[in-house]
């Protein structure tokens, strides 16, 4: 079977193209890939069958073989700066805590400062 890499991938329009190892290129319909696989991203390596569509050749049957390497994940903070950004968000959250016992929620700029801090923090442990 041949094998290349996804040059691209538009989930929302169902198709793409694989640039293959050959040098040739490949496109790629939505129904070629397996029916549980997350849409490609550019960089993933692929093995498929070809067959000869009305426009050159088409992707069969295609199976992903490694995902891209993750953007976010090479873009991560040291494991000991997220350590004392996470004893940061404690302290934050123990403040919230506070507040919410005595019956009030944070309000305004602070609720929104507290919920970006989280999903930033969040985004930065998931990777």
């Amino acid at each position: 079977m041949p094998t290349g890499k996804v040059k691209w991938y538009d989930a929302e329009r169902g198709f793409g193209f694989i640039a293959g190892d050959d040098g040739g290129e490949i496109f790629l319909h939505a129904s070629a890939l397996p029916a549980d696989a997350p849409s490609p991203k550019p960089g993933t390596r692929v093995d498929f069958g070809v067959a000869d569509g009305r426009r050159g050749p088409s992707a069969l049957s295609v199976t992903l073989l490694d995902p891209a390497p993750s953007v976010a994940k090479a873009k991560r903070k040291a494991p000991s700066e997220m350590a004392g950004i996470v004893e940061d968000l404690i302290t934050v959250l123990d403040r919230t805590g506070d507040q919410l016992k005595r019956g009030k929620y944070p309000e305004g700029a602070t609720a929104k400062r507290v919920a970006t801090l989280l999903r930033a923090v969040a985004d930065d442990l998931d990777g």
